[in-house]
């Protein structure tokens, strides 16, 4: 048999193969407890650990934030969206849409303040969105909206309420030169005339950008919520529910826009129509703030909003007890809210309850400590309280006074006329300077003063004591 040469051996090859494995042995012995000790010493990190921080990408948290906004929770969509633009805060997109939420959840801020703090944060969030894309149409007209909302939250100072507006039409040249065929832009830029008081420009351009748009557009509601208010600012009170309707279509689940309906349905309500008629509009009112409250329900949102809303319709109807019975649910959800306890005081006073009346008003005129306001929520029956009981009845907070302006002015002047009426003069001569001194040239305002004053002097008879008030149900108490 023939043997290859390659298979014949020649000298002792297996010693020197031993040492290389030998050799490698011991490398792989030494790196391994090298790296044992620099993983001990934390110099070097273990395999398969969890990153630091979330690895979720921007875009995720977007998606989540526009599934809450179609839901109607804008506080949950606005929280998404901060946590997208901080893990990209390069898209300018993402800004814009955060200030788009930020602006319409305003209109739910229990306060004056916290709207304005709403609408400050909106303002940060375009600014910084068409300062990272100033070619971003979107931005731009967002940043109309944002400013053009900016304004109406300013109505006591002119200047900083002409700057806003300034703000928007600048905004909206700036879009309509980026997009010159924008529906959003042209709506948008509506809205800044509607409050320049231009209506008839208003209507023409709100209307042709509600007509032309597409219902799948993904701002079809925004341009129907423009036509309906700019309807509603010329007291097209029909026609603006029709719209505001077309924009619950497009986003069936906006509470804001079920509040404006609402308000509508009422001011309908108090126009001259029959009793019938009067009753059904009354009726469709409450539906609309009904399913504001039912869709803040369904997000577990608790928004005193809606029920105030119903306490004005039943105001409006002179049904005082289910107007102060609907403004106290709202309490129970804030009670820390002056702005509350001025319009529970406003309710008592027309029902002419005049001593419930006083202690609201002066928790909202000025304010009030948490121990106060403890025993005013138990005199008013919003809990159930035992005096045998501490705890159920320490359900206050503290209530901040209001701040006299054009939105607190009704509750300063009944404040001012409940006073009177109980012949507390030097109180309400407190109140009188303050009213004249800011809205002494009103004619209302003067002549409510003027007439508090004659009553304190005894020139005018005082307000006979009005009826009791009728007994209210308190709500249980909160747990904890």
């Amino acid at each position: 048999m023939r043997i290859p040469a390659d298979q014949m051996p020649f000298g002792d090859s297996s010693r020197k193969s031993n040492m290389w494995r030998m050799a490698v042995y011991v490398l792989l012995i030494g790196g391994g407890v090298i790296l044992t000790r620099m993983v001990e010493a934390g110099r070097v990190k273990p395999l398969f650990l969890p990153t630091p921080t979330s690895t979720r990408p921007a875009q995720s948290y977007a998606e989540l934030g526009r599934t809450y906004f179609a839901a109607g929770n804008l506080e949950d969509a606005i929280g998404s969206f901060q946590a997208a633009v901080s893990l990209n805060p390069d898209d300018s997109g993402l800004w814009a849409e955060l200030a788009r939420i930020q602006t319409y959840s305003s209109e739910l801020q229990p306060t004056f303040e916290k709207r304005s703090q709403r609408l400050a944060d909106a303002r940060a969030s375009i600014d910084k969105a068409v300062e990272l894309n100033p070619e971003d149409a979107i931005a731009y007209a967002i940043r109309i909206l944002v400013y053009d909302w900016s304004s109406a939250a300013a109505p006591d100072d002119q200047s900083l309420r002409q700057d806003y507006l300034s703000e928007a039409e600048t905004s909206a040249q700036q879009a309509s030169l980026l997009d010159p065929g924008s529906l959003l832009v042209q709506a948008l830029s509506a809205e800044v005339s509607i409050d320049q008081q231009k209506f008839s420009q208003a209507i023409d351009n709100a209307s042709a950008a509600a007509e032309q748009i597409s219902g799948d557009d993904p701002y079809s509601m925004d341009v129907h919520r423009v036509y309906g208010t700019v309807l509603e600012g010329n007291g097209y009170y029909n026609q603006a529910i029709s719209e505001y309707e077309k924009a619950v279509q497009a986003n069936p689940n906006m509470t804001f826009l079920y509040l404006r309906i609402g308000v509508n349905y009422r001011r309908l309500a108090g126009s001259p129509v029959s009793q019938a008629e009067r009753g059904s509009l009354i009726d469709r009112s409450l539906e609309a703030f009904d399913r504001a409250a039912r869709i803040n329900e369904q997000n577990g949102i608790e928004d005193p909003t809606p029920y105030m809303a119903v306490g004005r319709t039943y105001l409006q109807d002179g049904e005082f007890f289910i107007a102060a019975r609907n403004v106290l649910s709202a309490l129970a959800i804030d009670p820390g809210n002056a702005e509350i306890y001025g319009f529970l005081g406003i309710i008592y006073y027309k029902a002419r309850n005049y001593e419930s009346a006083l202690g609201v008003l002066k928790c909202a005129v000025d304010g009030c400590t948490a121990e106060e306001s403890s025993a005013l929520l138990c005199d008013v029956k919003v809990y159930l309280c035992d005096p045998e009981d501490p705890a159920s009845m320490a359900h206050g907070e503290e209530v901040r006074s209001l701040p006299l302006n054009s939105a607190s002015v009704e509750v300063y002047y009944t404040y001012n006329s409940a006073l009177a009426a109980g012949k507390e003069c030097d109180r309400a001569d407190r109140i009188s300077q303050a009213l004249m001194g800011t809205y002494g040239q009103d004619p209302i305002v003067r002549g409510i003063v003027e007439e508090n004053r004659a009553i304190c002097s005894g020139v005018l008879p005082s307000l006979s004591a009005g009826p009791t008030e009728p007994a209210i149900t308190p709500l249980p108490s909160p747990p904890g």
